[in-house]
């Protein structure tokens, strides 16, 4: 009796101090301070652990080798993703320095996931990280678009996405009307 006494007692006494520190305003929001290890580790295996849980099979892939879905995938990176994630050849934008987390270069990174998984976190966003939720204002099939052209990121020259940006030029409204 005396042990669930004493448990109950610290566990008391860490929920207080726990809830001191949450209310003192000590942690340092500010983006231009790295998170602590432990911190930056809970929120980086909360969301892998959450985007691998969600993005299942259950997710059915189209043929992302379209290549009209590959053309008007990049037509909305271009207008979309290329500011914070940059390209092959291109630098992320000032806004996109400035975020903490910063937003991966998906064309080293995009090799990493899943197509189910890069899906799921442009229709879904990520919290607490500036990625956006594209579901609202997108269909399935132009999400589907963005992944194809983020599948080919990671092997893409800086010449190959120049001949993308130039062979889509004025075609950006067309894939604005579409999304919505």
């Amino acid at each position: 009796m005396k042990y669930f006494l004493r448990a109950g007692i610290v566990i008391v006494v860490l929920i207080i101090a726990f809830l001191a520190y949450i209310y003192s305003g000590i942690y340092n929001v500010s983006a231009l301070v790295p998170h602590n290890k432990l911190t930056l580790w809970i929120m980086n295996t909360v969301g892998d652990n959450s985007i691998k849980h969600h993005a299942n099979d259950d997710i059915k892939t189209p043929d992302l080798s379209d290549s009209s879905l590959v053309k008007m995938g990049f037509v909305h990176f271009r207008e979309m993703c290329v500011g914070c994630h940059g390209g092959p050849g291109i630098e992320q934008s000032e806004i996109a320095k400035g975020l903490y987390p910063s937003p991966p270069m998906l064309s080293k990174t995009a090799k990493e996931w899943t197509p189910q998984q890069l899906f799921w976190i442009t229709k879904n966003g990520l919290k607490m990280t500036g990625m956006p939720a594209f579901g609202p204002t997108h269909t399935d099939d132009m999400i589907w678009a963005i992944v194809a052209f983020t599948k080919q990121l990671p092997t893409m020259t800086k010449e190959q996405y120049q001949k993308f940006d130039n062979e889509t030029k004025g075609e950006s409204d067309e894939a604005n009307e579409h999304a919505h």
